[in-house]
């Protein structure tokens, strides 16, 4: 063997072994630093986008990668510590701030077209001559059926700035072709109070949708109309209320209370006891009331119910509530988006969690929760409740029951 076959083996081994300490060089220069950044601490997921921006193959949009790691996230933590996008938010503001600017309209969607269900007296689509019954099917002339009709994108195309136009084109029962509207859009009220009547001689009955901001002033102007019509006994319907803003809440049961009455109080792992109590002047102390509730009844609606159960001031008739009890902050980010964190829980006056039980990272089965009450023939049998958390007594002595949820006085299937 020659001296230059000889000595192949051992340069090539040499070769190797630069090549690997170039490349380890080069890989602690341009990325070493941030890796061991990564592995630092808190700010890991800042240096990870940081890095996927400036490193990775193919150009990313960092913010749609942001808006699908955030729900994650927070979905680790409790059913209802969540992400909502800027036009999340404004639906929901739009649903509790008492208004909105549109065309006045409540619709469906069957069969992939908009079916104008009811149009709201004297607004925008009334005036311009909209009817129920009629089906949309263009918006400011480009047609608008099919697949694409959902209820999100029929509220972006119908909603918009006060005293702005939109075309309607509709197809109407017993008329050929399509008619045209032109309708100006303008502020929509949105009522919490949907039904204000007499039952009977003597008793008086007001459904509230949710606890919105109006909700309070529109109770006091229907409880004035039942004075007008001389009622002695209240029916208050919070079936399918979702709830709303915990101060409305209080300013509802505060009617209803004695001074100095407890009415909720909240508690969380940094937020200190913080107590809401009646300050005695509410106008109908006296008034004998009865409180309906199903398991559509969330959130405020709970608070008002247990107020009224735990201080013995009303009896509460109809099915266990929905169990929703927890504390949200609300934390906005530049683009109007934000989180709505958990950071305390609800507690009745006689010391019930409202919120029903949870695992963290288990969000199907919380919310498959009604359909497993319904399996479990919660909602035709009382003796089909299952009470899982310890038992509680009023101010008089009754017992009642937490484990989640307001469960009524009286039970109705």
């Amino acid at each position: 063997m020659n001296n230059k076959n000889r000595y192949m083996p051992v340069m090539l081994a040499i070769s190797i072994v630069i090549g690997i300490l170039i490349g380890t060089f080069y890989a602690n220069h341009f990325s070493g630093n941030r890796l061991n950044i990564i592995n630092s601490g808190s700010n890991r997921l800042n240096n990870l986008l940081h890095i996927i921006d400036d490193q990775y193959v193919d150009k990313v949009n960092l913010d749609s990668l942001v808006e699908k790691a955030i729900p994650q996230i927070l979905a680790e933590l409790d059913p209802h510590s969540v992400y909502m996008s800027a036009s999340d938010v404004q639906a929901t503001n739009d649903d509790l701030k008492g208004s909105f600017s549109g065309v006045g309209i409540e619709f469906v969607i069957r069969e992939d077209t908009i079916h104008v269900q009811a149009v709201i007296k004297n607004g925008p689509a009334e005036r311009a001559g909209l009817l129920a019954g009629d089906k949309i099917v263009t918006i400011d002339d480009s047609a608008f059926v099919g697949k694409q009709v959902t209820n999100q994108e029929a509220m972006r195309r119908l909603k918009g700035p006060k005293d702005t136009k939109v075309n309607i084109g509709v197809m109407r029962y017993g008329q050929k072709g399509i008619k045209q509207f032109t309708v100006t859009r303008g502020e929509i009220p949105q009522r919490s109070i949907t039904s204000t009547y007499m039952v009977d001689d003597n008793t008086g009955y007001i459904r509230i949708k949710n606890f919105g901001e109006t909700t309070y002033g529109e109770l006091l102007v229907s409880l004035a109309t039942l004075s007008q019509e001389g009622f002695d006994n209240l029916i208050i319907d919070l079936r399918d209320n979702t709830g709303g803003y915990l101060d409305r809440a209080i300013q509802i049961s505060n009617e209803f209370l004695p001074k100095n009455k407890l009415i909720v109080y909240t508690q969380g792992r940094k937020s200190p006891r913080q107590e809401y109590r009646s300050d005695g002047h509410g106008s109908y102390q006296q008034i004998p009331l009865i409180v309906l509730i199903n398991e559509g009844s969330a959130s405020a609606a709970e608070i008002f119910a247990g107020a009224m159960q735990d201080n013995d001031r009303a009896t509460i008739i109809g099915r266990r509530s929905f169990g929703k009890g927890l504390v949200q902050q609300q934390i906005e980010f530049n683009d109007h988006s934000l989180i709505r964190l958990t950071i305390a829980r609800y507690y009745t006056p006689s010391g019930r969690c409202i919120q029903k039980p949870y695992e963290a990272g288990h969000d199907q089965d919380y919310e498959l929760d009604l359909i497993t009450r319904y399996e479990h023939g919660e909602f035709f049998s009382q003796d089909s409740i299952k009470h899982t958390g310890p038992a509680y007594h009023t101010g008089i002595g009754r017992e009642v029951f937490g484990g989640g949820g307001i469960t009524p006085d009286i039970f109705v299937p």
